[in-house]
């Protein structure tokens, strides 16, 4: 359900609604804008008696139910958009935001060389793997803390933000001391315990769509993490697992304008993974600004040859400078789209 309460509603009001909300065995999940308070309730119990209850309360404006299975992510909790603050820079707002970096932290030198050239080239956020989870148990798994460190580092030379994957609930504390922003992959999507320690992180959380997963399933992980205190949740499409070959992945870019349609979440798009081939990234990139994601994940490294990971699909350094020249004019159109979405609400 969602309580709208009045403009200006008092405290003491706000809390009333809370309290009688809790009498009938439901949680509460509110959004405090300037003017006026919107409540979420989730929960199972007597739907219509509570409603009913909720709409004679002073100070409730409306009272009305959800219909969709992910409350507190759905448009219907929320019309406008959410943006999603990291760094400085916002998600989900009227910028389009880049993050870029390699997929692996291999080395200060690899990970500095890289901080500093996307940071020059319009880069805001800086990725890079501390904790790898791979396919194979012989491949190279990560630097872990001395990989957190390096990227710390680097964020204090260059003043990126920091985004990096967890994954495993044990590492949360770990990871949200060094990072930015909490990455969870692909594989983890639907690693439940984690995505309730996501919960309490106190960080952005960019949630990656599984490889075999529905767009609901993506939203019920992100449901997930904001049920249990987190509203600050980014989506991204990666691309999905189907019989095509030619590429790593399929990039589902309808993804991108369908949960623009369902959620009030950021969304970003991963041409890297989603293509497995650095000679397609530019041109999917492109595809991204122009569906309406709300920025892009790239994996970039000054010698791809050399990557102990994903080399196949980073750009070099001059890839990426080259790709963020040829992506401004989509980005100026981009801006004057969101400006009048944005003038509408």
């Amino acid at each position: 359900m969602i309580i709208s309460m009045r403009p200006h509603a008092s405290r003491a009001e706000i809390d009333h609604v809370c309290e009688r909300i809790a009498e009938f065995g439901y949680k509460v999940h509110s959004i405090e804008g300037e003017e006026r308070v919107v409540i979420g309730v989730v929960g199972i119990g007597d739907v219509t008696s509570c409603l009913e209850s909720l709409e004679a309360t002073p100070g409730v404006e409306t009272a009305m139910r959800i219909s969709a299975p992910y409350k507190f992510v759905s448009k219907e909790f929320r019309k406008g958009r959410s943006a999603i603050k990291i760094n400085g820079c916002e998600i989900g707002g009227d910028e389009f935001v880049m993050i870029a970096g390699p997929c692996s932290v291999e080395s200060e030198k690899q990970i500095m060389d890289t901080a500093e050239g996307v940071a020059a080239y319009g880069a805001r956020i800086l990725r890079g793997g501390a904790f790898k989870p791979r396919t194979s148990p012989y491949d190279f798994q990560g630097m872990e803390l001395e990989g957190l460190k390096l990227l710390r580092k680097a964020k204090e030379r260059t003043g990126l933000g920091i985004i990096t994957e967890i994954m495993s609930d044990r590492d949360v504390e770990l990871v949200a001391e060094y990072t930015d922003c909490m990455q969870v992959g692909a594989r983890n999507m639907q690693n439940f315990a984690l995505l309730k320690s996501l919960g309490g992180c106190g960080r952005p959380v960019l949630l990656k769509r599984g490889m075999s997963s529905t767009i609901k399933e993506l939203l019920m992980s992100a449901e997930y993490i904001v049920a249990h205190g987190n509203p600050n949740v980014i989506l991204c499409e990666r691309g999905i697992r189907t019989f095509e070959t030619a590429t790593r992945n399929t990039c589902d870019i309808a993804a991108v304008p369908v949960l623009n349609e369902l959620t009030h979440l950021p969304v970003v798009l991963d041409p890297s993974h989603a293509t497995g081939k650095r000679s397609l990234v530019p041109a999917l990139s492109r595809a991204g600004v122009a569906i309406g994601a709300d920025g892009l994940i790239v994996e970039v490294h000054p010698c791809p040859e050399k990557a102990v990971s994903d080399g196949a699909q980073s750009l070099t350094l001059t890839d990426f400078a080259r790709m963020m020249s040829d992506l401004q004019p989509y980005i100026r159109l981009w801006k004057e789209a969101r400006s009048r979405e944005l003038a509408a609400v």
